[in-house]
């Protein structure tokens, strides 16, 4: 199953995507206000809506088909109880969030840390973040190949804790078993072909593909 969490960030940072491709559409809080203004599908709505007006609140409600409404006052921000909802639900789906960036400077950290969170690293082979420049996935230790995607030209691998024996191949620039103590982006790498690689030991990290 193919699912789609829209957050609540202007429509124009979304990416360019065949909506077509997914069986189950989650808004949360605005972001369902944004799905259903577009004329799709709203399976799931989450959020405490405070963002919405009374009207639009309703539009929402009457047009989900599911309502997973919680208190302003909370712990989580309402993505992070969107993806709780969804990974219980679907624990095998393939996820993409969009909508997640490109707003408020503490809403897009909450939205990248997301892969710290030891609730959702048991998924995180199957999640990814997108907006219309970039595309995100996160990686626990092990060897791995990437594939670049379509007008993708730069390819980073940020640190997001300490990672032991980070090496890169078969980009433009390479890294030898490099120990890396704090959090540290290697930005504006690129692919040398379709393909990259890159192996490290301990730690998390997420790579990204971005284009200007």
């Amino acid at each position: 199953m193919n699912i789609l969490v829209v957050a609540g960030a202007n429509p124009d940072t979304w990416p360019t995507m065949d909506l077509t491709a997914f069986d189950y559409f989650v808004g949360v809080d605005r972001g369902g206000l944004f799905l259903t203004e577009r004329g799709y599908p709203l399976t799931l709505a989450v959020g405490d809506f405070d963002s919405l007006s009374a009207s639009e609140k309703e539009s929402v409600l009457s047009k989900a088909g599911k309502v997973l409404e919680s208190q302003p006052e909370k712990d989580d921000t309402d993505t992070q109880l969107a993806l709780q909802s969804v990974f219980e639900q679907f624990p095998e789906a393939e996820v993409t969030l969009i909508g997640a960036t490109g707003g408020r400077l503490d809403h897009l950290l909450s939205n990248l840390w997301l892969g710290l969170e030891p609730r959702f690293q048991p998924f995180l082979s199957r999640f990814v973040l997108r907006d219309k420049q970039n595309s995100l996935r996160y990686f626990t230790p092990g060897e791995y190949r990437v594939y670049k995607e379509p007008e993708m030209k730069y390819l980073a691998y940020c640190c997001l804790t300490p990672v032991n024996e980070l090496s890169l191949f078969e980009s433009k620039y390479l890294l030898d078993k490099q120990d890396i103590p704090y959090p540290y982006s290697y930005a504006s790498n690129e692919f040398v072909s379709d393909t990259a690689s890159f192996s490290f030991s301990e730690g998390l990290i997420a790579v990204i593909q971005s284009k200007d």
